[in-house]
């Protein structure tokens, strides 16, 4: 499971009056035609078709299940399309929920504490319990102050403070070692902590520009501020994960449908409102950083979930492995409508 960047999204439902006498709520959206979907005619079919593949491995529809059968071979762009439009319909979600982005980073890191390499990556501790943290005797794991509190004789690595942050948030990494060595460093677990974003105090406290709150600015501000500002501002987040280490096959990460995370049309969702394999058309546009594209619409497949992805039309997409990767995840907070795609297109 991924700790994911970004918070959730609240929406708020309210009556609408004239005078005295409430309005009905509005009738449920139709169904739309795939033809009809915000930016469909610009997709890439051949690749929402992938996206529907991977959705196909680990879906519970049964319907879906047998519309996978008929996939086509090897299809080109129109073949791809045909096939899409003639077998799904778009049921609108709603609009005004967020999407944002994630990656898998690769960080530099030592074997031993050295230089600005002070932050151990820590294993899951035997001590650690399970569950809520409101028990008696769990204050040790309370937060990520306490945490860092405790001596780390057993850490897989060192990192630089900020890079184990940021690796947090993301839930797993990459760490590349001077003598050319690669490990996975997987998520073995949390303090069960909720994920608190420091964006938003940033922001409010004037540290950054609220323009100017992408990833990649915030990491720049605690690189600069390394020390007490840098460590009051990250112990804002009381969620700390831990983490065993592993061979880096070079690959993507595993989501928490058990399959790996086909870059670029993956989604992260809240399975309180959507299951694993569902597939989604993603309408977001109005991004509210500095150097984010300007609208991501495209069919994706939900394949994971994360601690901060809450609410109904909320989304994380992820972009793949690497820094390019991470550099477009971490400007991308959109306003978006999601559609939900099931079989059976509209005549």
């Amino acid at each position: 499971m991924w700790s994911k960047w970004g918070g959730a999204f609240a929406i708020t439902a309210f009556a609408l009056t004239v005078g005295a006498q409430p309005l009905a709520p509005p009738s449920p959206a139709a169904d739309v035609r795939l033809p009809d979907l915000p930016g469909w005619s610009a997709e890439d079919h051949v690749a929402a078709l992938r996206a529907l593949r991977a959705a196909c491995v680990v879906t519970h529809d049964a319907t879906l299940r047998g519309l996978c059968a008929d996939i086509p071979d090897n299809p080109g762009e129109d073949t791809a399309r045909t096939f899409l439009e003639a077998n799904l319909r778009a049921v609108p979600l709603g609009a005004a929920g967020r999407l944002t982005g994630y990656f898998m980073p690769i960080y530099d890191a030592r074997y031993a504490r050295e230089g600005d390499f002070t932050a151990p990556v820590r294993p899951r501790p035997e001590d650690l319990p399970a569950g809520d943290l409101s028990s008696a005797g769990r204050e040790t794991y309370a937060n990520r102050t306490a945490i860092e509190a405790r001596p780390a004789p057993d850490a897989l690595a060192w990192m630089r403070p900020e890079d184990l942050f940021f690796m947090q948030i993301q839930g797993a990494g990459v760490l590349a070692f001077p003598d050319g060595a690669r490990a996975k460093a997987v998520f073995a677990g949390s303090n069960g902590a909720p994920f608190v974003g420091i964006a938003t105090p940033m922001r409010t406290e004037g540290l950054l520009a609220d323009q100017d709150t992408s990833a990649e600015a915030i990491h720049a501000w605690l690189v600069q501020h390394r020390g007490p500002e840098a460590r009051a501002i990250m112990d804002l987040d009381p969620r700390y994960i831990f983490y065993s280490l592993a061979a880096d096959d070079g690959l993507d990460p595993f989501g928490a449908a058990g399959l790996r995370l086909p870059a670029g049309r993956a989604v992260a969702v809240d399975p309180a409102f959507h299951t694993m394999g569902e597939l989604l058309w993603l309408d977001a546009d109005a991004p509210s950083l500095v150097g984010a594209f300007p609208a991501y619409r495209r069919l994706a497949a939900a394949l994971d979930t994360g601690g901060a992805i809450k609410g109904p039309i909320r989304a994380d997409l992820y972009l793949g492995r690497g820094p390019a990767a991470g550099e477009e995840a971490g400007r991308i907070r959109h306003v978006q409508s999601l559609y939900r795609l099931v079989p059976g297109a509209i005549p």
